[in-house]
């Protein structure tokens, strides 16, 4: 945050973070908060309060959504001119229960400066608040009512959390349909294999509307331009950012697909057409540090180690949210 030079605004500057692609983030996806949510339920929110007190100083160890948060804030690092994304902690912790979240932001070395403290109210309101293209959280009610009002949200799935140290680039992979796109096709999917292929065949050339997370996937093209740029200027550089769609679909509906992205100008680093063999086959190449999918069906992996982010969007879902543009 810079300082101003004049007495405006109280010394402070104020930033334009429509230009930035922000995240915020709940300190139950950053975190491990297993043992202080136990206390939680077992013996109140006073004794929660007393424990988070006491362990002020204990640093919480890293949560599923930790590595992708450590890799998407270095983005920074390579640009320091532009500093393109931002992290927003939305908690319901109070202020005085959330320092110990902001103790081990610093221990852990995260550029998180930003925080709204709500004292056990739902976060999700102040999403759009802050221009957030995707809100993360493991309590899965926020994400509902938040999906529900239309805001971008995900729900990380429990799995082992690794953070590899020397692996410096940050792997997204998403579904199409009921993710980057809404879920008209599905729809039609469910009247059979024929009938979506003549569907999405008749409007070939005719884009889908956007989805929950076409937000977040647009603005990513924004850190894919900074990276070719600075490719194009210095031969050595090494691009951070990889992306992948991972979808059910195949030949020839895809073209749709196709048409989408070139009418947005954006565009995945790697496609896969699935054809209905199962995704984990792909993601255990890729591996993710987030995977976003609308179907939890498709929200695993054997070993149990991959990042899997739930988008309740749809028919695949109880409900129906429809995104804002």
């Amino acid at each position: 945050m810079r300082l101003a030079e004049g007495p405006a605004a109280g010394g402070i500057v104020t930033e334009p973070i429509e230009d930035r692609l922000v995240v915020a983030i709940a300190s139950s996806a950053l975190f491990d908060l297993s043992e202080s949510d136990r206390v939680f339920r077992e013996k109140g929110p006073q004794a929660y309060r007393d424990y988070q007190r006491a362990h002020r100083q204990d640093p919480l160890d890293k949560g599923i959504a930790f590595p992708f948060i450590r890799r998407f804030l270095g983005f920074n690092q390579r640009f320091p001119d532009a500093r393109p994304v931002e992290v927003i902690l939305l908690s319901r912790n109070s202020v005085e229960t959330g320092q110990r979240v902001f103790e081990s932001i610093d221990h852990h070395g995260l550029d998180i400066t930003r925080a709204a403290f709500l004292e056990g109210r739902s976060p999700y309101p102040y999403i759009g608040a802050f221009n957030a293209a995707l809100f993360l959280t493991a309590h899965e009610p926020d994400v509902i009512a938040a999906m529900d009002r239309g805001y971008p949200g995900g729900l990380v799935m429990h799995s082992r959390v690794e953070d590899i140290a020397n692996d410096h680039e940050l792997r997204i992979a998403f579904d199409f349909d009921g993710v980057i796109v809404d879920d008209d096709a599905e729809a039609v999917f469910q009247q059979g294999l024929d009938a979506f292929t003549r569907y999405e065949t008749d409007r070939v050339h005719e884009p889908h509307r956007p989805g929950p997370l076409a937000g977040l996937f647009k603005k990513l093209a924004m850190v894919q331009q900074l990276e070719e740029d600075a490719e194009a200027t210095d031969p050595d550089y090494r691009r951070m950012l990889r992306t992948a769609i991972v979808t059910a679909r195949g030949a020839p509906t895809h073209n749709r697909l196709v048409t989408t992205l070139e009418s947005w100008g954006v565009s995945a680093n790697e496609t896969f057409l699935m054809g209905g063999i199962e995704k984990h086959r792909i993601l255990q190449t890729f591996r993710p540090h987030m995977f976003f999918d609308d179907n939890r069906r498709h929200l695993y992996s054997p070993a149990g180690d991959l990042p899997m982010v739930h988008v309740p969007f749809g028919l695949a879902n109880a409900g129906k949210a429809t995104p804002k543009q």
